[in-house]
């Protein structure tokens, strides 16, 4: 972690108020490394945070197995994992209606009409959801009233330069050079 600034006081603040928010939303494990510069004198704040590797997506088959039954025209499935019994849920309740979905047991749902085509829907997305977490984090540690916000993310590097002023090209530059460095291990 680097917090770069030219008041080494306040540098060792804003270290100290990232690492406490870290760990209030239990982020430390889930990045590999983080650059930070602050400049109250230029009201700019430039944060770079480099995402761990995540484990891939979850599709619906396979968490589920699902069954067609042409008599009764009813798709059945049934979840074989529990915990991604509140994803499945709200991710059906986004395409059908609450009525539509028949749950006469825990592990068990019925939807009238042929939806296997469902088997292929994304249940749970680890990447997406980590950085949903770290977006929260960033916006917890920029100053307050740094409304002007530029987003500079990439794949596994979430990037923001924030100012209550017009941005500069030169912190842009510095956004750019962490991503670089980042993406490099350095």
């Amino acid at each position: 972690m680097l917090v770069e600034c030219y008041d080494e006081k306040g540098a060792e603040v804003y270290e100290i108020i990232i690492k406490q928010i870290f760990q209030d939303l239990v982020l430390g494990a889930s990045v590999d490394d983080l650059k930070a510069y602050v400049n109250p004198d230029d009201p700019v704040f430039v944060l770079a945070i480099k995402m761990k590797k995540t484990s891939k997506v979850v599709l619906f088959s396979d968490v589920a197995n699902f069954t067609y039954d042409k008599e009764r025209d009813v798709t059945m499935i049934l979840v074989d994992n529990e915990n991604y019994l509140p994803n499945i849920l709200k991710r059906l309740w986004r395409l059908f209606s609450r009525d539509e979905i028949y749950q006469p047991n825990r592990y068990q749902l019925e939807i009238s009409g042929n939806y296997l085509e469902l088997e292929s829907l994304v249940v749970d997305d680890p990447h997406s959801n980590l950085q949903r977490r770290i977006y929260d984090a960033v916006f917890r540690i920029l100053p307050e009233g740094f409304k002007i916000i530029k987003d500079l993310s990439t794949e596994d590097i979430v990037c923001v330069v924030a100012t209550d002023e017009l941005i500069k090209d030169a912190w842009i530059e510095k956004a750019h050079e962490y991503i670089d460095e980042l993406n490099d291990g350095k």
